[in-house]
């Protein structure tokens, strides 16, 4: 049982003015007129001397005026009676005066019975006084009389709590808090929504600002979860500061994302040495970045010694970037045994590596089950590469729904294989917006099959109209612009199509440059058409080398012009062999009209 001699406790009436540090003189003066007032008979004053020596540590000199106040039928020092005799150790002896207090009116006696009663285990005499002094105003019987019933899930619990906070107990503040914030998660079935109840947050912010830590950190994430990060950082260090390590923690993070990781790393390390294992990872992270692995593994390691299974799986990942597969196995199944999902997907990425296709799939299958898209992805890898197309399809769906973008690109894929167009279209959509370059390409190819065929323009219709980019093109460029070498030919195309020659030549040079056949001889002929045969031929030659029949037609026109007949035959050749039928017919017809020159 804590101390019951709180000063709400020692000093019931308003009687007692308690003087502060620097009045020592006129605390000695007081206590001086009030002795003498006691020895001259005064009830009142034996009372206030009894709680003043009481306060001041005095039990021996206290309790002779208490005794007499008490025996005067003072219900004050009845009760400061029995906070002199639990002191003492006489709980059942003090519990007899503060029932005599109690009975008389005394709210902080009929607290510190109702608590006395529920350390015994009495319940119900617990709940009797403690309602008693809840119902006389009493902050702390109105915040014990809450607990008790919380104790016992009792909807009542609420009520009383809120009585006490609103009185400025700062606990039963962040405890209601606590409860508005747990109910509003339930209701909306979501623990971590963005839109903590607003009522919770009052009740954080009051506790906090009566020096509550726990209250300070809760209402610090709020802030930060709503962009907030000033005044969320000003809570984290109030919290950090009166010791409460995930606080610490918190700020460090914030103050890393500000761009001071070395504030930052204070902050964490007074957070780990205080056994907080999310800021022994950070530091772990933190030496890992800047390639201090020796320093990293402690930090980890440190994290795991806290029960932070996460250091185990950052342990893994530190071995295997290093090569040490055999420890980062280890440390991976430590990890994954202990329900990490994370780990249990890199386990099986290990295995799968090392050709344990068998023992790969039921680490994928528990770290899917358990919620990680990235496991539910990998395993519609594992069975599209067995053939088992409709489970990968299944695995594929699960993760696009979780907003995986490369799942998302394969279901659009297989429904477009299907000729669910709208459903196809609906996913590339969805990888689309998540940055897949492909997806952005399938979409386009998609709708620019819908566009209808372009027709002459009416007289009078702007050219700005005619040029304006449709949905589909924006789509290419956008494929193209992430580096999509198929999308950036296209994208020339349209360009040359609209007669921006500029535009298309820059767009083929990308993709030509990063090993586009295609790109490489529409680059030719565009040069051709611009008077620069030189150097579109080399483009074509670059591309006819790739595997393109025509670029390879187009040569051996080029050197059967210049006159070059064995260099244009070599080409004609190539065409031949390399197609498609209508190129490979000329390319035979041109190199036929060769010999015949050749043997002449």
């Amino acid at each position: 049982m804590d101390v019951m001699g709180d000063k709400a406790t020692l000093f019931e009436t308003g009687r007692f003015v308690q003087p502060s540090g620097d009045e020592d003189d006129g605390e000695a003066a007081e206590e001086l007129r009030q002795r003498l007032a006691a020895e001259a008979g005064d009830v009142e004053a034996m009372s206030i001397l009894g709680a003043m020596l009481l306060r001041r540590g005095d039990l021996d000199g206290a309790e002779p005026h208490l005794r007499a106040a008490t025996a005067a039928g003072d219900r004050a020092a009845a009760n400061n009676l029995g906070v002199l005799l639990h002191q003492r150790g006489y709980a059942d002896e003090a519990a007899g005066w503060w029932r005599i207090a109690a009975v008389a009116g005394s709210a902080p006696a009929a607290h510190a019975l109702g608590r006395h009663h529920r350390e015994r285990g009495d319940e119900p005499a617990a709940e009797y006084w403690l309602r008693q002094s809840a119902e006389q105003g009493h902050v702390l019987g109105a915040y014990a009389l809450a607990d008790l019933l919380d104790h016992r899930a009792d909807p009542e619990s609420e009520r009383w709590m809120r009585a006490a906070a609103e009185r400025g107990h700062r606990e039963a503040a962040y405890r209601l808090a606590r409860a508005l914030d747990r109910r509003a998660a339930r209701e909306s079935g979501d623990d971590d929504r963005d839109d903590p109840c607003a009522e919770a947050e009052q009740w954080y912010r009051q506790a906090a600002a009566r020096g509550h830590r726990r209250a300070a950190l809760h209402l610090g994430a709020i802030l930060e979860k709503r962009g907030e990060l000033k005044e969320a950082g000003r809570w984290y260090l109030t919290s950090a500061k009166d010791g409460e390590p995930r606080a610490a923690c918190a700020l460090g993070f914030l103050l890393r994302d500000a761009g001071d990781p070395d504030s930052a790393a204070a902050w964490w390390l007074k957070a780990a040495q205080e056994g907080d294992g999310n800021a022994a990872n950070a530091l772990g992270a933190l030496h890992a970045e800047r390639g201090e692995t020796q320093t990293a593994e402690r930090w980890y390691r440190a994290a795991m010694d806290a029960g932070d299974v996460n250091g185990a799986y950052n342990l893994g990942l530190l071995c295997a970037e290093q090569g040490r597969t055999a420890q980062a196995e280890q440390w991976y199944r430590r990890a994954a045994y202990a329900g990490h999902r994370e780990a249990a997907n890199a386990l099986a990425i290990l295995l799968l590596r090392g050709g344990d296709q068998t023992g790969a799939e039921p680490w994928f299958s528990k770290a899917a089950e358990a919620g990680s898209v990235d496991a539910a992805f990998n395993l519609g890898i594992l069975y599209a590469g067995r053939g088992e197309e409709k489970a990968a399809l299944g695995w594929y769906e699960r993760a696009a729904a979780a907003g995986h973008t490369e799942a998302a690109l394969q279901v659009g894929m297989a429904r477009l294989r299907e000729g669910d167009e709208l459903e196809a279209e609906r996913h590339l959509r969805c990888a689309a917006g998540g940055g897949s370059a492909e997806a952005a390409y399938r979409l386009a190819t998609v709708l620019d099959a819908r566009r209808p065929p372009a027709s002459q323009h009416e007289l009078g219709e702007s050219l700005q109209s005619l040029h304006e980019k449709t949905e589909c093109e924006e789509w290419y460029e956008r494929a193209a612009s992430q580096g999509h070498r198929r999308a950036q030919v296209r994208v020339g195309m349209l360009a040359a199509a609209r007669g921006d020659v500029v535009e298309a030549a820059r767009w083929y040079r990308e993709a030509a440059e990063a090993g586009s056949r295609n790109g490489a001889f529409n680059l030719g002929l565009l040069l051709a058409r611009e008077g620069s045969e030189p150097e579109a031929a080399m483009w074509w030659t670059r591309a006819a080398d790739a595997g393109h029949g025509r670029a390879a037609l187009r040569l051996a026109l080029v050197y059967a012009r210049r006159g070059e007949l064995v260099e244009s035959q070599r080409w004609a050749d190539r065409a031949v062999s390399l197609g498609p039928g209508e190129v490979s017919e000329r390319a035979a017809r041109l190199r036929d009209a060769l010999r015949e020159e050749l043997s002449a």
